[in-house]
């Protein structure tokens, strides 16, 4: 049985509307924007996330993946690369016209939704870069991996059982990575402005932010 066939049976009657009227891009987003900001380290696959409501950045683009798989998207995910001072980001692919956008459940206003304007994976990933940032005002963006298509672990039933989670994510660690900045220019970059700080911050859970641990020797930057 197909994959996706098999996630719909799992369904509820309930879970069966709530997931059909996510029929456009904007609408999956919308609904992860409405869920909880999970502060959890575990894992939840996508029908946890549908059934519990909750969700932390990795939960909601492999769940954001699934729900854009219901519209004849393929279940491409990427992952945006932060330095040793902060949290990688995890988004679902989407292409439209030939032009990549993405939805992603973030802690961060700004790390979430775009619209499919970007002709390069390279073009997406920096309109990300300004609103990437940490507790410190630092901002972090530093790299991608290659698209991951999760088809190649359906034989796991990854989208109704949690353990497969982890395999994705350890797959993820092993592609290959693409650089977005030289080191001169990360010597060169300003700290966040106190405006956009604050704005990217708005309904934030503070208990879900990544605390930079203090380093009484800094290590150069591999980004």
């Amino acid at each position: 049985m197909p994959i996706v066939d098999s996630f719909d049976q799992a369904l509820t009657n309930s879970e069966r509307r709530v997931i059909a009227q996510m029929d456009t891009p904007m609408k999956i987003q919308a609904f992860l924007d409405g869920l909880p900001y999970s502060i959890e380290k575990g894992y939840r696959c996508p029908l946890r996330v549908l059934r519990e409501q909750v969700a932390h950045c990795f939960d909601g683009a492999l769940f954001g993946a699934v729900a854009l798989r219901r519209l004849g998207d393929p279940p491409l995910i990427l992952n945006m690369i932060a330095n040793h001072e902060d949290d990688d980001h995890l988004l679902a692919l989407y292409k439209r016209d030939g032009h990549w956008g993405a939805v992603a459940k973030s802690n961060f206003v700004g790390l979430r939704f775009r619209e499919p304007i970007f002709r390069t994976l390279r073009e997406l990933v920096v309109s990300y870069f300004e609103q990437f940032y940490n507790v410190e005002r630092k901002k972090t963006l530093r790299g991608y991996t290659l698209p991951l298509h999760l088809k190649a672990f359906d034989k796991f039933n990854w989208m109704i059982n949690d353990p497969p989670i982890k395999k994705i994510g350890d797959r993820l660690d092993q592609i290959r990575k693409i650089h977005i900045l030289t080191r001169g220019m990360i010597a060169g970059l300003s700290q966040v402005d106190d405006r956009s700080y604050r704005a990217g911050l708005v309904g934030t859970n503070r208990a879900g932010l990544y605390r930079p641990q203090k380093r009484t020797k800094r290590k150069p930057e591999k980004f």
